[in-house]
């Protein structure tokens, strides 16, 4: 694996863990929020400097349905994030405090929000890499080949994660906070631990049914083209 690859890869992944520490807001308060949302800002930015090619190449080439989702994910993931951003920025009280905002409340409306749906559509976006991610863990920790075994534990392990996740979902009510405001209202009796495993299983749902789906789209155009 290269350096560049490898840097992607653990940008991402501090990326992800501070998101998910940014949103368990009444565990970590106020200015470990605002401290954490910053740097996942830098992150943020870092990760769109390493992936610049993406934007340039975005109206090249062939656009089928597989890029053509990628393509509107990645744009709204984008869209979401620097809406969570900028409106963090207006309603901080601790590292930026010196921004006058009369009336915060429609940004505080738009910041969770606008996170709800950012954590949605990153664990899709994941998903639409998770193949790639997968073939780079391996070629890293020098495991090739297949083991019918090996698959059969991760399948087991990915129904586990989705089953709970599905059960975390309901219970946290992930349907409803994506469209009715609540400030990062839910799980605010939990650990950080429990905060923690609840939204990676949550992650798990849509991680999972974006690579499983995207599988089952390539089987059928491969077959499609085998019939013509």
């Amino acid at each position: 694996m290269n350096r560049k690859m490898l840097f992607r890869l653990i940008n991402d992944l501090v990326m992800t863990v501070l998101m998910l520490i940014a949103m368990a807001y009444y565990i970590t308060g106020n200015r470990i929020h605002e401290v954490v949302g910053v740097v996942v800002l830098v992150l943020f930015i870092f990760h769109n400097f390493l992936n610049r090619r993406w934007y340039k190449a975005i109206f090249k080439g062939k656009h089928n349905f597989r890029r053509i989702l990628q393509i509107g994910l990645n744009l709204l993931f984008l869209v979401a994030m620097i809406l969570m951003m900028i409106c963090g920025i207006l309603i901080s009280s601790d590292i930026f405090p010196f921004i006058p905002i009369n009336n915060d409340m429609i940004f505080r409306q738009i910041h969770v929000q606008t996170a709800y749906w950012g954590f949605i559509i990153m664990a899709v976006h994941i998903g639409l890499s998770w193949g790639m991610i997968m073939n780079s863990l391996q070629r890293m920790t020098g495991i090739n080949g297949t083991s019918h075994i090996r698959t059969i534990v991760l399948r087991i392990l990915t129904v586990l994660i989705v089953t709970y996740g599905v059960q975390s979902s309901f219970e946290g009510e992930m349907g409803t906070k994506l469209f009715i405001y609540n400030p990062f209202g839910w799980f605010n009796d939990d650990s950080t631990i429990r905060f923690l495993i609840d939204h990676l299983s949550i992650m798990g749902i849509y991680i999972a049914g974006t690579h499983y789906a995207l599988i089952f789209i390539q089987r059928q155009e491969q077959k499609a083209v085998q019939k013509n």
